[in-house]
């Protein structure tokens, strides 16, 4: 007995006005955002954490790479919500976020119990960063698309 196929169609159909939503895509956009907004609004807040953060993994000098973070952190964040250089933006913090959870999170070399920890931690990033990437990727084809149709 072959599967029903009518079904798919129809859950889409029911979920398509909210899925299709731009009021979701925005929501999206701002959840997946929220940590590099969050993380760069307190390293501002708190300068001196952010320079110990940044001391702390070894990087010097520390206080330019705290000011370089928090720039990055919040401006690639504003230019994803507010979708200029979109696909830019995305590209920076997926390459941040990949090479942050590499410096973090080095799992591998990790005793138990922190090694677990910090699995989960370095993969929920790699999550992230591929979070990143396909919002980079919706924006380079849809850019094209664009500009197939103003032809």
């Amino acid at each position: 007995m072959l599967p029903d196929r009518t079904a798919p169609a129809a859950w889409r159909q029911v979920f398509a006005p909210v899925l299709g939503s731009g009021l979701l895509h925005r929501l999206a956009l701002l959840a997946l955002c929220a940590a590099y907004l969050q993380g760069g609004l307190s390293k501002a807040l708190d300068f001196d954490t952010a320079v110990a953060e940044m001391q702390h993994f070894n990087l010097e000098p520390a206080a330019p790479i705290a000011v370089a973070t928090i720039a990055l952190e919040i401006g690639a964040s504003l230019l994803i919500l507010s979708g200029y250089l979109r696909w830019l933006a995305a590209l920076a913090l997926a390459g941040f976020t990949l090479m942050a959870s590499f410096l973090a999170n080095p799992f591998w070399s990790a005793m138990p119990p922190e090694r677990l920890a910090m699995a989960n931690a370095f993969f929920e990033h790699l999550g992230l960063a591929g979070g990143f990437l396909l919002v980079a990727w919706q924006d380079v084809r849809h850019q094209a698309g664009s500009a197939r149709r103003d032809r």
